[in-house]
């Protein structure tokens, strides 16, 4: 959908005016990037990520103590619990002296809350309030990716709880074998020479964006409800952390000039940086998806936020084509098709093919499989099947809601015409199954208008 406002049509136009694939790599390559940066910069416009980023921030101050409280009794096992204080530390460094403040007023908390003796009621909250918060990160990640279905129960309830047992366990184990290596004899030793030396304080200073960008690429990888590309997380991670980073040098500077706002807010000012920063934290992170989505499907990078409007004509020939597809595949023996896989040879965006799916499997013509990712087969012999099923599943989607066909009003002209109709495409598809239509070497495109001619020709005999 192009944009309406006339400074991003201008914007449009410029980016899609040429086709890229006919372009050398040298000169696609820049309008390839120009293109993801307008489709982030727009979602980030319209609002969409800011919302996500502020409820986060809500329910973060909810679970921030409870999730660090299950943390660190989960650490306290390993002996490594001790190391909780300075990596809050290292994550509230842009906030300064503030930031200290937090983490010392945080630590208390998790201090007082003892694990042992909260009761089951109590331990049952305590996962409840941290479960809730990876929910919440999800349903985001989600929106983002343009993902309707959440996790099942049971998955949600083993995914969630092996990231929150296992993942402290990883991020401290890791920032502990740094440690070990920079205060060992022989890396000090190494660092003297002039060569390594450079070489290894070069590394130091990579390295947050190194940690950062893996830690973010983990997250879009597992967190979404669908098959992320390690190549597509890898790029969001990365540009996430390079963001990350130097945000947090931008608001430590502007911590260390922000003297005016604590003479105004008082007390307050320390609670409103920790809100501001939390902000921006969720904000890049949920930036960083958006270029993994993008990167992982170009083709919705033309396409605004809101709900996709197709056209009858448009679901009806998807429908046909996909159903096509599937059915060719199953008689051949060929691989099956998942929902990804349609998408890439539809060139459509998902959120079109998904709907076109359901309404083929409401219509009781194709059926899921409980593989991971799920695949589509017949519901039913193709060779009963017809042609109009199809049609009349893509036509009927949606009439199971409270305002349905049936709703309207009756005018005896209107549905004599509606029935006429009806009659003259049935009449003009009468035996066609779906087994012929996808064996036979008519094309899709040929056997709509072959319908379309029979249904205009039969319609002018009758006048007649």
């Amino acid at each position: 959908m192009e944009p309406q406002l006339p400074f991003e049509a201008t914007i449009f136009r410029a980016l899609w005016g040429k086709d890229t694939e006919s372009l050398p790599r040298w000169k696609a390559w820049p309008i390839v990037v120009l293109r993801g940066v307008f489709a982030v910069a727009r979602d980030v416009l319209a609002g969409n990520l800011t919302l996500h980023a502020m409820s986060l921030v809500y329910t973060t101050l909810l679970s921030f103590v409870p999730l660090l409280a299950l943390s660190f009794s989960v650490l306290k096992g390993f002996g490594v619990h001790n190391q909780v204080e300075p990596i809050l530390l290292r994550l509230l460094e842009p906030l300064g002296e503030k930031g200290q403040e937090i983490a010392a007023l945080v630590i208390g908390f998790v201090d007082n809350i003892k694990v042992g003796v909260l009761g089951a009621v109590g331990l049952a909250l305590l996962f409840y309030t941290v479960v809730s918060l990876m929910q919440k990160i999800e349903s985001a990640f989600n929106d983002t990716w343009r993902i309707s279905e959440t996790r099942p129960f049971t998955r949600r309830f083993s995914d969630y709880l092996s990231v929150l047992l296992i993942g402290p366990v990883l991020i401290f184990s890791a920032v502990g074998i740094t440690a070990s290596l920079t205060s060992n004899a022989l890396f000090e030793r190494l660092t003297a020479v002039a060569p390594l030396g450079t070489l290894i304080e070069l590394a130091g200073r990579v390295t947050p964006f190194l940690l950062v960008g893996c830690a973010f690429t983990f997250i879009y990888v597992f967190m979404p409800n669908t098959r992320v590309r390690v190549r597509s997380a890898l790029l969001g991670g990365f540009v996430a952390g390079i963001l990350w980073v130097t945000a947090g040098w931008g608001f430590a500077t502007f911590v260390a000039n922000s003297s005016k706002y604590a003479a105004i807010y008082s007390a307050f000012a320390t609670l409103i940086l920790f809100l501001i920063w939390l902000y921006l934290n969720w904000l890049i992170l949920l930036v960083g998806s958006s270029i993994a989505f993008y990167h992982q499907n170009p083709e919705y990078l033309a396409v605004s936020r809101g709900p996709l409007w197709l056209s009858n004509r448009i679901r009806e020939k998807m429908a046909l084509l996909a159903i096509v597809i599937i059915a060719r595949s199953h008689y051949r023996g060929a691989p099956r098709w998942t929902i990804e896989r349609l998408t890439k040879r539809l060139n459509t965006p998902s959120e079109a093919v998904e709907r076109v799916i359901q309404g083929l499997e409401q219509g009781g013509l194709l059926a899921r499989t409980s593989d991971d990712p799920t695949c589509y087969l017949p519901a039913r012999p193709f060779d009963v099947a017809t042609v109009k099923d199809v049609l009349d599943a893509i036509r009927q989607t949606g009439e199971e809601r409270p305002f349905g066909f049936d709703r309207l009003p009756h005018q005896p002209t209107v549905e004599e015409l509606v029935n006429e109709i009806d009659e003259t495409v049935s009449e003009a598809l009468h035996g066609r199954t779906i087994k012929d239509l996808a064996l036979s070497g008519t094309s899709v495109d040929s056997s709509i208008e072959l319908v379309r001619g029979e249904a205009v020709a039969r319609k002018g005999m009758q006048e007649r």
